[in-house]
């Protein structure tokens, strides 16, 4: 629908409300919400973290946030299915941008995450992080986890990420792509007993504690089961939702670094989101979307859908920053 003006983005005067953009034109934001750093007018902070540098296979995450944002932008101005409503008429989400990092100082990457999203938290909004390789979920739990306690983690991916540690050649802790999950377990960021990962087809040689429901398992199950196993795991715990991006068959998802087949449909996993509601989310990402080796943009579709649904599972509970905050403080 053609409106007054174009490039959202930076022209919108108010962070609520759909924009009018042409799908294929103006500037891109995700979902082309507000560009703003001002953090007091947001319910919801949606942030790209462009890092790669701690992938075992495919690198090229980096570019995740940009595709990501592209693909978006075909989601904006009708009510989003299949939550039946603009969520962003109540609920004010702004684009902040990316995470500024020194890609001569690779080391140094996880410490500027974890204090840029430090930043964010402290506002009361809710963090949607746009990756970037699976290692930055590290330093988010280590944010998340110190604004909200030990979280339930929901994971869903191909793979476990609970590879055995190592310490770098200073002493510090080496978390990669790979073994994010044991460095979070290690550190109490997460409960195992209340995570759940989803979706894997790849075997490490420890499980941390965590359930696993296997991709074979996955067919077999309905979206609803998967939806409820992933609520009676939980249990009303504050949940840390992260998406890989591999959890999804190649045939759905081929721009990714380490790609596994025998996994499920986007329609199956976007299903199971669809279900989760009531799921009190603390904190969420969308990461590993390598659009260099995408074709006609299907990979990065597929993630941004991932992370509209997220946004819709918010918007079904009302969210709004203000009462989140206050919760977090009682």
């Amino acid at each position: 629908m053609p409106s007054g003006s174009i490039d959202h983005a930076f022209t919108a005067t108010s962070t609520l409300g759909p924009a009018g953009d042409p799908t294929y034109a103006g500037a891109l934001s995700f979902l082309r919400r507000r560009f703003t750093k001002d953090l007091g007018t947001s319910d919801v902070v949606v942030w790209g973290v462009p890092f790669d540098s701690a992938v075992s296979n495919r690198s090229g995450a980096r570019f995740g946030p940009q595709a990501l944002r592209r693909a978006s932008a075909i989601f904006d101005n009708d009510p989003q299915y299949p939550f039946e409503r603009d969520l962003f008429e109540a609920m004010a989400v702004t684009d902040y941008g990316d995470c500024l990092l020194d890609y001569r100082l690779p080391e140094m990457a996880h410490a500027r995450i974890r204090e840029q999203a430090k930043d964010i938290l402290t506002s009361g909004a809710f963090l949607l992080s746009l990756g970037g390789d699976h290692s930055i979920t590290y330093p988010l739990l280590q944010a998340h986890a110190d604004r909200h306690g030990p979280l339930a983690l929901v994971h869903f991916d191909a793979h476990q990420d609970t590879w055995p540690l190592a310490m770098g050649p200073d002493g510090s802790l080496r978390v990669d792509h790979g073994s994010f999950v044991s460095a979070a377990v290690g550190d109490g960021l997460i409960d195992p007993a209340a995570s759940l990962q989803v979706g894997i087809r790849t075997h490490a040689p420890t499980d941390e504690g965590i359930e696993i429901l296997f991709g074979l398992e996955l067919e077999d199950m309905s979206a609803n089961v998967v939806a409820q196993r992933i609520a009676e795991k939980t249990n009303g715990r504050k949940v840390y939702l992260t998406f890989d991006i591999d959890c999804l068959d190649p045939a759905y998802a081929p721009g990714t670094g380490t790609p596994v087949s025998g996994g499920p449909s986007s329609a199956k996993m976007l299903s199971v989101l669809s279900r989760l509601r009531a799921l009190p989310l603390a904190g969420a990402d969308v990461v590993e979307v390598a659009p260099a080796y995408d074709h006609a943009d299907i990979t990065a579709v597929a993630g941004s859908a991932v992370a509209m649904y997220i946004l819709g599972i918010l918007a079904s509970q009302g969210f709004r920053a203000g009462i989140r905050s206050a919760e977090a403080t009682s």
